[in-house]
């Protein structure tokens, strides 16, 4: 289960956009009480329910993700869960000067939790770059070297002496370590840059497809994953691959629409307007211009119903349906990690207690005997 912890109170009249200069004096921390508790009981109850996992992940000044540090959360979610795996999809690393911060705050996660970490390792969102002053023109060459740093952590005995372009650290002796070796697992949420494709065939990791994109661009971009793979020798396997999708089940069709239709559009008109700033450097022209082609499959520029359904934007209606279309979706783009994300923007909590209850009963026991035990939910 992919939870965003979404800001659901921004008023009416408010156009936009969600991120970087959306004032903050909508922000009221008497109800945020109130939702970070509601969302923490949502998470944890998705152990109970059966899900393999949970996911969350760091976005900052703004309204459509609102988990600065996922690395809080997940802390909590390790000391009040014993057998689910955490996924924090991930720490953008260009922002946390020295990267050291990163290997230690995920190995206390990982030790909390007696080895259930998966650690997921991002370049950020373009608005970050903005939020936070951090120059996109150095993004890729900053999370490279942070990352090699950090497995070095985890890897290689302290202390040692790391001499960057970007970090110069005398002593790098973090503690604690993580429980699981030689390291957490590692996955590497994308948009669809070739260059974050290109890195995580090579190093074999997963590749988590987290975008709200029309299907097609989905396909597009695990398929050139898995070229990317055979490139560097090997067959892309399953597991190395996700895909994130809105998910609602209700009783019918009619009724699964109606109940969960008013909160996409706030998500999509409300909360995604801004996601795609892209800063000068911030990627290659390459695939700058991959991206730029792929706009108007984006779920910001939807304009019906019809086309959420034709579009596989999000999976919505009784279980046999959700059952059949999620089913289709994932032997079609040869997945093997689904995150399914049953709270989306406005969705109120008996809403979305209902629909996990209603997916971990009714759908995700048919993905595991369709599919396989490794194909499960998130």
């Amino acid at each position: 289960m992919f939870h965003l912890m979404p800001w659901p109170h921004l008023p009416e009249s408010y156009a936009g956009p969600a991120w970087v200069k959306c004032p903050n004096a909508f922000y009221d921390g008497r109800r945020g009480h109130a939702l970070y508790n509601r969302y923490l009981d949502e998470l944890v109850r998705a152990e109970a329910l059966g899900f393999d996992g949970v996911c969350v992940n760091e976005h900052h000044a703004n309204a459509y993700g609102n988990m600065p540090s996922p690395n809080l959360i997940a802390s909590i979610l390790a000391r009040q869960t014993e057998r689910m795996r955490i996924a924090v999809v991930g720490n953008a690393l260009p922002l946390y000067n020295p990267p050291l911060r990163v290997a230690e705050e995920y190995a206390m996660i990982d030790c909390i939790s007696g080895g259930r970490l998966i650690a997921g390792m991002v370049v950020g969102g373009g608005p970050e770059y903005y939020s936070n002053g951090i120059n996109p023109a150095e993004a890729r060459e900053r999370f490279s070297e942070a990352l090699d740093l950090i497995v070095r952590c985890w890897t290689e005995p302290g202390p040692f002496v790391h001499t960057g372009k970007h970090y110069k650290l005398r002593y790098v002796n973090p503690w604690p370590t993580p429980v699981q070796k030689p390291h957490p697992p590692i996955w590497i949420p994308g948009a669809g840059s070739y260059e974050t494709m290109d890195f995580v065939a090579r190093r074999r990791w997963a590749y988590m497809g987290i975008p709200y994109f029309h299907k097609r661009i989905f396909k597009r971009n695990f398929d050139y994953f898995r070229e990317a793979c055979a490139k560097e020798g090997y067959a892309a396997s399953p597991e190395q691959m996700g895909w994130l999708v809105p998910v609602y089940v209700a009783e019918t069709d009619a009724r699964a629409r109606a109940e969960f239709e008013p909160h996409l559009w706030y998500f999509a008109r409300k909360l995604l307007p801004g996601i795609n700033v892209s800063p000068p450097g911030y990627t290659s022209p390459r695939s700058a211009l991959k991206m730029l082609g792929a706009f108007g499959d984006f779920m910001l520029n939807v304009g019906s119903w019809d086309e959420i359904v034709d579009g596989a934007y999000a999976i919505v209606g009784s279980p046999a349906t959700v059952r059949t279309q999620m089913a289709e979706m994932i032997h079609w783009l040869g997945v093997g990690n689904v995150l399914t994300l049953l709270q989306l923007g406005t969705l109120p909590a008996d809403l979305t207690r209902r629909n996990m209850e209603l997916f971990a009963t009714e759908v995700l026991p048919h993905l595991r005997n369709e599919i396989g035990p490794r194909a499960a939910a998130s």
